[in-house]
């Protein structure tokens, strides 16, 4: 079984190594989408994998050092591709999330990337 929890966070950014004159190099903002998969068996007492509350509660530090910030900023984002944001998550919630299985990143409404953990 699988779940996940949404989070929205607004956040600027621009990419150091583009191409000169590409519009991503160019400081530029997205409403980011991440969403976090949990795989596991349902707890047959609770009947959940893991109460949605955790999993937020688990993700607050991390959504306030996101939001509203400069990405570039951030140690491990300096390059702050969708792809790159995908593995940093994922680095930072394993550990706290045993039963992590995916990080879904979207930076616009047709664009993204889901990263496994590989």
């Amino acid at each position: 079984m699988e779940i996940f929890k949404e989070f929205t966070f607004e956040s600027a950014h621009r990419l150091p190594h583009v191409p000169e004159g590409h519009k991503c190099g160019r400081l530029h903002g997205h409403s980011f989408k991440v969403a976090i998969h949990l795989s596991g068996d349902i707890d047959p007492h609770t009947g959940w994998i893991r109460d949605f509350s955790e999993i937020k509660a688990i993700f607050k530090p991390l959504y306030e050092r996101l939001d509203h910030n400069y990405l570039n900023d951030i140690p491990g984002l300096e390059n702050p591709t969708s792809e790159v944001l995908a593995k940093w998550i994922w680095n930072e919630l394993k550990p706290l999330l045993p039963e992590l299985s995916a990080i879904r990143i979207h930076e616009t409404c047709t664009s993204g990337c889901i990263y496994h953990g590989e």
